[in-house]
């Protein structure tokens, strides 16, 4: 399970983010404070910073547009999603949860 595992487990975290989002506006600080952390911790990785100056800007969009974004179908929004910073949003046990839906699906199919 490779790279399209990967981008249908990160689209569906990225729908329930968005769909909690509008009752959750703590998130949006979380997932800045994540931006920070994770800034001062990759000072020297100019690849990450660009992300996560790009995140920034997300950030600071309404919060229609910000859901629009986590979960559009484009590959802008996939690049987005793998770098996003909403981690800590939803428990572990919510991610694994996903991850084993995406697997059985997978396997489904």
């Amino acid at each position: 399970m490779g790279h399209e595992y990967q981008d249908r487990v990160s689209l569906e975290i990225a729908r329930r983010v968005a769909a909690g989002l509008p009752d959750h506006p703590e998130w949006l600080e979380l997932a800045r404070t994540n931006l920070d952390n994770w800034t001062a911790r990759n000072h020297d990785a100019p690849r990450l910073l660009r992300n996560y100056e790009e995140w920034r800007q997300v950030l600071a969009l309404p919060g229609p547009r910000i859901c629009e974004l986590l979960t559009a179908q484009t590959d802008h929004s996939r690049r987005l999603r793998h770098n996003s910073p909403f981690v800590g949003v939803l428990s572990p046990a919510e991610v694994l949860a996903i991850k084993q839906q995406v697997r059985d699906e997978s396997s489904a199919a």
